[in-house]
This record gives C-alpha cells, structure tokens and sequence, in this order.
C-alpha cells in the first residue's frame, strides 16, 4: 500500500509548504511475483534434449590380428569405411567455404582395411595373408554435396549407390503412400521392416571415423547421410595410427588434391 506523509519539518512558519513523503510498500508486489513464477513455471512446457543414438566400436579383441575397431565382424563385400577430416588454418580454426560451411573431405574405401606393410607401403587389393581382396578397397575420396537438383552427388551418391536396393523397395511404398493406398503409420512400419531386412545381400555396414581435425559439424553431417540414404548398420569407430598412413598414401598418390 501507498501511504503519503506529510512533515512541516518541525516548523511552522506562516505560508509556508508542507513537505510530503511517499513511501510505497513492495511486500504485496513480492507476493504476486511469486505467484506468478509459481504459475509460469507449473505451465511452461520443458524443452526436452535430442540425442543421437551412436553405436560404439566394441573394445579391440588382443586375440585377433585385425584392425582395432573389430571389422572382421562385418561382411567384406558389405563394409564401408568413412575417415571425416575438415580443413584448418595455421591458428587450428576451421577453414569455411564462400557458403559459410567447414571444408570437409571424406576419405573412403570399401571392404577390409588396406594393409600397412611400413610405414611408407600401403598395399591395396590383398587382406592380411596377402590374398586378392573380393572387392576394391583403394582409399578415395569425396565431399558432402548432397543434391544439385535431381542429381545425387559426393558421398551421398557412394552411398545411395551401395544401398540401392534398400532404397528401390522403398521408393514402391514411397509411391503407395503418396498416392494415398496406404497410412503414414503402414508406410513407416514397412520402411523399417525394409531397412533391417538381413535378406538383402548388399546391404551396407557403414564404420564412420574422424581425425582429430574433423569438425562436429562434418560428424554430424555424416551421420545425416545415413539417414537421407535409409543405412541402418553404421557405428562410430575409432581412429587408428593406420587410418592416418592411409589418408597420408592418399595425398601423396593425388597430390593435386
């Protein structure tokens, strides 16, 4: 409540002002706050966190000769390795393109891990007892593209390319769902069938890995094209001194890039 006083300052001269205080008391406006951060808080809705959900190498077997991040548990003609590196400056900031996006490349091969004989020789085509591999795993490389119109380009295409099959039983129930045959909920029930289908014999096993100098964003960007390219066996694998030899042999067999 309000009061105002009012003081003659101990004076009482002839014509002369009154003095009056205000003194305005808060204790009912404390009362109020608190009743409405009790109300806003009781029916404000909590923004719940999205997380990705990123299956993690298994810990490495010391009991099998092969890469660290076990993938001899994947299918040769089906695995697919991906190394995401992004490009920095001297001062270690990520170097951006004319669209504001980090320049990432993404190194790349098919079936089991090249053999490293030393440090200087990187053997393509042959496993770890030196016989012909069933499918070329020459390390390439590529860029995060996407689209440019209807034409599917960089490593999107690699991976629409490998999971073709997947994505033509698809599109068939794409195009019932488009024209109404079939619900929303049938469509998404069928796709996921689809996905996990163990049946399709080329089914990609995807192992994504990053330098120490890939970015968050091209992590992120990587797992994104699992999605856009319906991939549903893919994990995180952990980057190995010998991933680093092969991105090395790389840039020296291609040394224009």
């Amino acid at each position: 409540m309000a009061q105002i006083e009012q003081s003659d300052g101990g004076k009482k001269k002839k014509g002369a002002q009154k003095k009056m205080h205000i003194h305005v008391d808060f204790t009912p406006m404390v009362d109020m706050n608190m009743l409405l951060i009790t109300f806003f808080m009781l029916c404000t809705t909590m923004i719940k966190s999205q997380t990705l959900s990123i299956a993690l190498p298994a810990p490495p077997d010391p009991d099998k000769e092969r890469s660290q991040d076990n993938s001899e548990t994947v299918a040769e003609t089906k695995a697919i390795t991906l190394i995401i590196d992004s490009e920095r400056d001297k001062n270690g900031n990520i170097v951006l393109d004319e669209n504001g996006n980090s320049k990432d490349v993404v190194y790349y091969y098919f079936g089991f891990e090249p053999v490293v004989t030393d440090s200087k020789q990187v053997i393509f085509g042959q496993d770890a007892a030196g016989e012909p591999t069933k499918v070329d795993n020459t390390v390439k490389a590529e860029k995060f593209i996407g689209n440019d119109g209807s034409t599917t380009q960089g490593i999107r295409r690699i991976l629409h390319d490998r999971n073709a099959d997947v994505l033509a039983q698809l599109e068939t129930y794409k195009a019932q769902w488009r024209r109404g045959k079939i619900t929303d909920e049938e469509y998404q029930v069928e796709a996921r069938k689809i996905r996990n289908d163990s049946t399709i014999s080329n089914r990609p096993q995807v192992t994504v890995k990053a330098t120490p100098e890939a970015s968050w964003q091209s992590v992120i960007s990587a797992l994104d094209e699992m999605q856009i390219n319906q991939i549903s066996q893919y994990r995180i694998g952990t980057f190995t001194p010998t991933d680093s030899l092969l991105i090395v042999d790389y840039k020296r067999r291609n040394p224009a890039e």
